[in-house]
């Protein structure tokens, strides 16, 4: 079984640093980070303005890479709500579904989905989005809305300056992702797939009660970091892979 892995708004494959390696040594399973459209290697492409519309473009990238279906997924944020839609819309394609840190109505407020303490930092980095010469104070804000690790810091920010230099994601794509991720709302049913839901106690974008609201009106399992900011793997990638071991095995003793 195949492991898809999406981020969330305008981060790429790349962003995922190490953590596909470590996923695909914990599950002895392939892993795959393809990007959704107006992002990474598709950064030329034309972010759709809706869930519905990145999905298309997803199963279409994916239908040409060959890959075989149904797929395990695992996603955040925003990425979160584009899983949530697949496997809920196509729900033959998608063996198993992991929620990282994600939010969608009609479960969370705005005010939960995006904290009113990130705001301003929102707000700078709009104003700065489009600057190739503010792309490590851009990086920097991100790091330190996203990450608890402050030791990762310099190497973060180089890095994912680099990635922003060299695959740029417009203003104009940035601001289409937004828009579909502040209009989705998701199905009242759970999907028909087994789901984990994963969240973090220190997440300073997102309020993880939204993770535990969308657990709770589905009763799926959740499981919460207690530290950890929003970008999960990357603080803490070791867990999240043991949390998703741990759940593949209550699996396969619950149904064999």
């Amino acid at each position: 079984m195949t492991w898809v892995l999406i981020r969330g708004l305008t981060r790429q494959a790349k962003h995922w640093g190490d953590f596909p390696e470590q996923l695909a040594s914990a599950t002895g399973q392939l892993v795959l980070t393809p990007d959704l459209a107006g992002n990474g290697a598709l950064c030329r492409d034309t972010s759709p303005a809706s869930v519905d519309g990145l999905l298309d473009a997803l199963r279409l990238h994916i239908a040409d890479q060959g890959i075989e279906l149904p797929v395990n997924v695992l996603a955040m944020s925003l990425g979160g709500m584009v899983a949530t839609h697949w496997a809920q819309r196509e729900p033959h394609e998608v063996e198993r579904l992991v929620l990282i840190n994600t939010s969608m109505r009609p479960f969370s407020k705005l005010t939960e989905r995006l904290r009113p303490g990130s705001w301003l930092t929102l707000a700078k980095l709009a104003l700065w989005w489009g600057r190739a010469d503010k792309a490590e104070q851009i990086e920097n804000s991100i790091q330190q809305l996203t990450c608890h690790h402050t030791h990762l810091r310099t190497k973060d920010i180089t890095a994912w300056s680099r990635i922003r230099i060299s695959a740029p994601v417009s203003t104009a794509n940035a601001l289409r992702q937004l828009w579909a991720a502040a209009r989705f709302a998701c199905k009242p049913a759970p999907p028909s797939c087994p789901v984990l839901v994963l969240s973090s106690k220190g997440d300073r974008l997102v309020n993880p009660t939204c993770s535990t609201q969308v657990a709770t009106a589905w009763q799926l399992p959740h499981h919460q970091h207690p530290w950890a900011g929003h970008d999960l793997p990357h603080d803490d990638g070791v867990w999240v892979c043991q949390q998703i071991n741990q759940w593949l095995i209550r699996q396969q003793l619950l149904f064999n």
